[in-house]
């Protein structure tokens, strides 16, 4: 009943002028991430309401063209008006309990299959992703309804601050597995970005 979130958010998609100019042309979509490390499972990504770090993104994959399968000449930022649906919300309780229950069937299927944990690396999050694989996976194998979408709250970076509770980098991140979740994308105000404090 609660797994449906109200109102819309707006995601920030960081990729390359070229990508971004023609998915806002309509002439191509976003293409949904499948990596073994990705950090809420296979799908769209988006940082939530954070169009900066939507760009910052975007120009470490150009300076580290490794980390992407995209080649990045100039970093690009992107809006998307996004309805989360049904939404595993990796911030409220509920949905913390099925990622637990989503981690030990995980747990239980390698130990019969006698295959290896894979182990998060740094920011290659190979466990996190394989247990939220997993929930959708055993959400489809038991009739239950999909969810749309994975929402999560990430402590990164260093302290803000000497004694701070706040990171440099912390931010939500919104994983779209439902593309239909996405009602349109839009184009960043430039001023949007570096803003000074008034």
């Amino acid at each position: 009943m609660y797994s449906v979130l109200p109102s819309f958010i707006l995601g920030f998609h960081g990729c390359d002028r070229s990508v971004g100019e023609n998915i806002l042309a309509g002439k191509s979509k976003l293409q949904s991430s499948e990596n073994s490390y990705d950090w809420l499972g296979h799908g769209m990504y988006f940082w939530e309401n954070n169009p900066q770090r939507a760009l910052d993104y975007a120009n470490l994959l150009k300076n580290n063209p490794k980390r992407s399968k995209s080649n990045i000449k100039t970093p690009f930022a992107i809006g998307a008006i996004i309805d989360l649906g049904h939404c595993l919300n990796l911030t409220e309780k509920k949905s913390i309990d099925v990622l637990k229950q989503g981690y030990d069937s995980f747990v239980k299927s390698c130990r019969m299959a006698q295959f290896p944990l894979p182990q998060n690396k740094g920011l290659l999050k190979h466990l996190d992703c394989a247990v939220i694989n997993t929930i959708h996976k055993i959400c489809e194998q038991e009739g239950k309804p999909p969810f749309d979408s994975v929402r999560g709250l990430f402590l990164e970076g260093e302290k803000v601050y000497e004694g701070a509770g706040f990171f440099k980098e912390t931010h939500i991140q919104i994983c779209v597995r439902n593309p239909n979740c996405i009602k349109g994308y839009f184009r960043v105000i430039e001023p949007d970005f570096n803003f000074p404090i008034p």
